[in-house]
């Protein structure tokens, strides 16, 4: 198994063997139960259901209550379902924690990156504002014109304008392991990950 659950703590930097600094993510590991295995037999598909951070019994729903008992855990805050080859021939009940990384390792980090609200062109796509003078009258920040001519007469699908900014789902791919501390279930991830802080991410080990 190759797949766990952490909560993002912060970012600072540390130091290699050669003195040189790096930027790091700080990400609280696991521990994440297996509440139920999905095979292909009775499902369709191969997955693994993980659970993470313990939640209060009495604040969890009757239908979610009723599926950690099913299958004998305590209840969790998140619940978050992997799939990959293999997946079927993990039991029910098997604890993924730290001792699955190690310095070195390479992961694959899915998150959702921070909500920036309602944004205009500028800060969502990067746009240049206009000119500041010349007749340029409370537009600075602005689009431009959206208009088209008489064919086909509309403006098209996927145009960059003003929307909602952030809450997507990223995922970033290879990064490094640069130190384990497996007393306080603690990695540093070189790089940034997506969310902020306690957001919780969906780490994969990637094989070499």
């Amino acid at each position: 198994m190759n797949t766990i659950m952490g909560k993002k703590i912060g970012m600072t930097s540390i130091f290699d063997a050669d003195g040189k600094v790096h930027p790091v993510t700080v990400v609280e590991i696991g521990p994440c139960p297996v509440i139920q295995v999905k095979t292909l037999e009775n499902d369709g598909y191969e997955a693994i259901q993980l659970g993470f951070i313990a939640r209060k019994e009495k604040q969890t729903n009757k239908p979610m209550a009723g599926h950690f008992k099913k299958y004998g855990v305590e209840p969790k805050q998140f619940v978050k379902e992997f799939r990959f080859e293999g997946a079927g021939s993990v039991e029910a009940g098997t604890v993924a924690d730290i001792s699955m990384l190690k310095a070195g390792d390479v992961v694959r980090v899915t998150g959702v990156s921070k909500g920036k609200g309602f944004q205009g062109v500028v800060k969502r796509h990067g746009m240049r504002l206009q000119g500041a003078s010349h007749g340029t009258h409370e537009s600075h920040r602005g689009p431009g014109s959206i208009g088209m001519c008489t064919h086909p007469g509309r403006v098209f699908k996927g145009k960059h304008m003003a929307g909602r900014m952030g809450t997507d789902q990223i995922t970033i791919k290879n990064l490094e392991i640069m130190k384990v501390v497996t007393e306080e279930n603690i990695v540093f991830i070189k790089g940034s990950v997506p969310g902020g802080k306690n957001s919780v991410l969906k780490i994969i080990r990637q094989e070499a």
